[in-house]
């Protein structure tokens, strides 16, 4: 049984989801999310995961081909840091490496949550995120979007931060489609990374318009569904199981290969600390769906038309 998975995991890789230009990087369309490696939940609260371990999942991920790594800051835990991590593991980085982090919200050195920043502090985080990945521009920067209704202040500053060449291309997160319509209008957004998975239809209508836009929609939670930040806590819908047994898949994996199946421009970002899990989830690149089962899982959480 070791061995067949030895076998399994060596034939694995991030390109069986094919690639989309991120900016001016093509990126393999299965990627890599690092909140979960500074702990067992989200951000300070949880156990913090083994270094050791977290390290070897980041170069693991990178040999299966991934090239397309989310991140932030404010990714850490009491004993943790995602940057510090992603550094330690994989620089000097790898020339087709894109790095994405995110800025906005603020904490603490205890953790807690403070008021999100303001359009001019906004460089400070920009340059927090180079200090702690030891680089000296960051690939890709996204806002993240703290319920404000105009974005323009902020998306501006980060628009400036472009022009000097500390940030190479810009997205949005937790976004409406006002918002990226502000973007927009001040400099290219590439991304846009909300919250959207099997059952969580509300993000479909940004889906569709960063397809009609050639943006790339970077959905969040695709796994864990309305288990959020603790991770897939909650049962999980019969449907997926009943795909995921004809496949002979885990549920995680069904989750990824309809989200995928959504769009050329959709990429995915699961995260994991557990280096089995990371292979698993690499692997739903070459899972394919029928139309039936597409549109059954489609079917959850969504009313007839």
């Amino acid at each position: 049984m070791e061995l067949m998975k030895q076998m399994t995991s060596r034939s694995v890789s991030a390109a069986a989801a094919g690639t989309w230009l991120l900016g001016d990087r093509t990126v393999n369309r299965i990627g890599f999310g690092a909140m979960r490696l500074t702990g067992s939940a989200a951000f300070h609260e949880g156990t913090p995961r083994d270094r050791r371990q977290s390290i070897a999942v980041l170069r693991r991920a990178v040999e299966l081909g991934v090239n397309h790594i989310d991140t932030a800051a404010f990714y850490f835990s009491r004993l943790r840091s995602a940057n510090e991590l992603i550094n330690s593991a994989l620089a000097p980085y790898a020339d087709d490496l894109v790095i994405v982090t995110k800025v906005g919200p603020a904490r603490d050195a205890s953790g807690d949550w403070a008021d999100s920043a303001r359009p001019d502090q906004l460089r400070g985080q920009v340059e927090e995120n180079l200090r702690q990945l030891g680089r000296d521009h960051l690939d890709v920067v996204n806002l993240r979007i703290m319920g404000q209704d105009s974005i323009s202040e902020h998306f501006g500053a980060l628009a400036e931060l472009r022009d000097a060449g500390l940030v190479r291309d810009l997205g949005i997160s937790s976004a409406r489609l006002e918002h990226l319509a502000q973007a927009q209008a001040i400099a290219p957004v590439v991304c846009v990374q909300n919250r959207y998975g099997i059952d969580m239809p509300e993000g479909e209508a940004m889906l569709r318009a960063c397809a009609a836009h050639g943006i790339a929609f970077v959905p969040f939670f695709s796994i864990a569904g309305g288990g959020r930040e603790a991770g897939a806590v909650r049962p999980e819908h019969d449907e997926v199981r009943a795909v995921a047994r004809v496949h002979g898949v885990s549920p995680a994996q069904i989750r990824l290969a309809w989200i995928l199946r959504q769009g050329t421009h959709v990429l995915a970002i699961p995260g994991t600390g557990d280096p089995d899990h990371l292979v698993d989830n690499v692997a739903a690149g070459g899972l394919r769906l029928t139309d039936e089962e597409f549109q059954l899982l489609g079917s959850i959480g969504r009313s007839a038309p």
